[in-house]
């Protein structure tokens, strides 16, 4: 068995906080691909080249190493929702979202170049909004959180107030699929004969 270290291409304190919650040990190196806009392809296809993108370019900084690159997105109807910009369309995608189902989806990446492993897969959760009021929507924008957050919200925060359920995995709204991803990272461990360093 070869001991290898994980390294998580990104800089989210919710996706480090998921991994220790499932007891992981890692360091983080965020990739500094700049994000392209979205292109036409389906929302699907364009979160996980996204993910392989980020994982990519860390994995070739570290090729010793297992990498983990991920990237989430909302769809609502055919609007594809990355991160408001300002206040403004903060309070659009949020309006959007009222009183509507839509869908997150979280891709990831796990890359080991020396070993040639890419491996992207990427989950699929419905999200069901209540019907918003302007109070609600302005002392969340006025909170300063929407604005490192896809679609403007995150589900473990204040507005959680805002969903009525969902249909899916939960972690997977708050930023990474933790049960699917260790199904598929024990996978890649036993098939190459690899243990993560403590």
């Amino acid at each position: 068995m070869k001991s290898i270290q994980l390294i998580l291409a990104s800089a989210s304190p919710r996706r480090k906080a998921l991994l220790k919650q499932i007891g992981l040990s890692f360091k983080t190196h965020p990739s500094q691909v700049k994000e392209p806009d979205y292109n036409g392809v389906s929302p699907e296809s364009y979160a996980t080249e996204l993910a392989d993108f980020k994982a990519a370019e860390v994995s070739n900084l570290f090729p010793h190493a297992l990498v983990i690159g991920a990237d989430t997105v909302v769809v609502a109807g055919t609007q594809v929702l990355g991160k408001p910009v300002d206040r403004t369309s903060a309070y659009e995608m949020l309006t959007m979202l009222s009183g509507r189902e839509h869908q997150v989806i979280t891709a990831y990446s796990i890359q080991l170049k020396d070993l040639n492993i890419v491996k992207t897969s990427y989950v699929s959760t419905k999200v069901y909004f209540k019907t918003l009021d302007d109070e609600e929507i302005d002392t969340y924008i006025s909170s300063g959180a929407p604005f490192d957050k896809a679609g403007a919200y995150g589900i473990q925060d204040y507005s959680s107030i805002f969903v009525d359920h969902i249909e899916g995995c939960f972690y997977n709204v708050v930023g990474f699929p933790l049960s699917d991803f260790n199904s598929k990272l024990k996978d890649i461990l036993s098939t190459n004969h690899l243990i993560l360093q403590p």
